[in-house]
């Protein structure tokens, strides 16, 4: 009879992990910022100035993961840019195991094999929410900073943005104003870029709400129809093609959420910011070596390691008494942002 450590691996939910189609779907920052691996992390080299799932709180190294309620099983830890959370399959858990086993029929207790895998995937989709996180919060402020109050964890890593290559409008220029001029700030801003490297800024990001702005605008409406712009009925589509044609950029309006450990969702990307990339990747998403891949992955009897995306290692380790299955998801993880100095990040409301 199956015992409790063959079905809980590494092997098995990194493959569960992997074959999900929703593991297929990537955030915004992935895409621009593709996933790579190395030994170690050196920030001083990754940096360079010239780099709804549950989020991972910041931890420290030499820290036992935290364990936390959840619905049947559960853990979570975290530092950055180390992070570790974890969940454990108890004795509890396994009594419900031989009980549907003594069904002898699969259809019993495929249902509860699933929903533990799914509660380990949903730690690996709460490893994909920090690199989105920091990749955000580069193309939005130019650093980084992740806190816990919980963990009492505070990183702040400044990549050196250029002042010049930021801008805050205030008063009557910020775009929620109608008498703005959206459209000139942002080839003012393609210039700067252009000017100090030239560079072609060609793609913008957004939310919904900074989205609207432009949407609503009235020197667009206008530019759009000068004898009657008030009675253009604006859609997603016509802006699209009218910010093409008259700039040349292509924008994403982008409102993907997380969650916090205490139930609060927040954007990726904040609203009322709009920046401005060019063309091609920007950067690079790195992936160090954590300890359970450097220490664990040679073959520990006790434990198992598998590696998913790129670098998020999934350990199961067997524990005797009480008789569990505790499984650690953790990360190194850290972007370079290489083309810094050809963005352009602008406060607009």
């Amino acid at each position: 009879m199956p015992t409790i450590f063959d079905y809980v691996t590494a092997g098995a939910i990194a493959s569960y992990v992997t074959n999900n189609p929703s593991n297929n779907i990537p955030y915004l920052g992935a895409t621009l910022f593709p996933s790579r691996k190395k030994l170690g992390l050196d920030l001083s080299w990754i940096k360079g100035a010239r780099g709804v799932p549950v989020s991972l709180q910041p931890s420290a190294f030499d820290a036992k993961a935290t364990l936390r309620d959840r619905i049947g099983f559960s853990k979570v830890e975290t530092e950055m840019p180390f992070f570790r959370e974890a969940m454990r399959l108890g004795e509890k858990d396994r009594q419900e195991l031989l009980r549907l086993q003594d069904n002898s029929n699969d259809q019993y207790i495929m249902p509860m094999i699933t929903q533990i895998f799914d509660d380990r995937a949903q730690l690996v989709a709460g490893a994909q929410v920090i690199p989105e996180r920091m990749i955000m919060q580069l193309l939005s402020s130019g650093h980084i900073r992740i806190t816990s109050n919980q963990t009492r964890q505070d990183y702040d890593y400044n990549y050196g943005f250029a002042g010049s290559h930021k801008e805050t409008l205030t008063g009557s220029a910020k775009w929620s104003d109608p008498t703005s001029t959206p459209v000139q700030d942002i080839q003012r801003w393609k210039r700067v870029i252009n000017g100090d490297t030239g560079a072609t800024l060609t793609r913008a990001i957004c939310t919904e709400k900074t989205w609207g702005y432009l949407m609503q605008h009235p020197s667009i409406r206008l530019d759009m129809n000068p004898i009657g712009g008030q009675n253009v009925i604006m859609t997603d589509a016509l802006l699209r093609t009218y910010l093409q044609n008259k700039l040349g950029i292509t924008v994403a309006v982008y409102n993907k959420i997380y969650a916090l450990q205490d139930g609060s969702t927040h954007q990726f990307y904040p609203d009322d910011f709009f920046t401005l990339i060019p063309d091609g990747n920007l950067g690079n998403t790195w992936y160090g070596t954590t300890p359970e891949e450097a220490d664990l992955l040679a073959g520990a009897k006790a434990a198992e390691v598998a590696i998913v995306n790129t670098g998020v290692a999934i350990t199961t380790i067997k524990e005797p008494h009480p008789v569990n299955v505790e499984t650690i998801v953790s990360e190194i993880v850290l972007p370079s942002f290489e083309t810094m100095d050809t963005v352009f990040i602008a406060k607009v409301a």
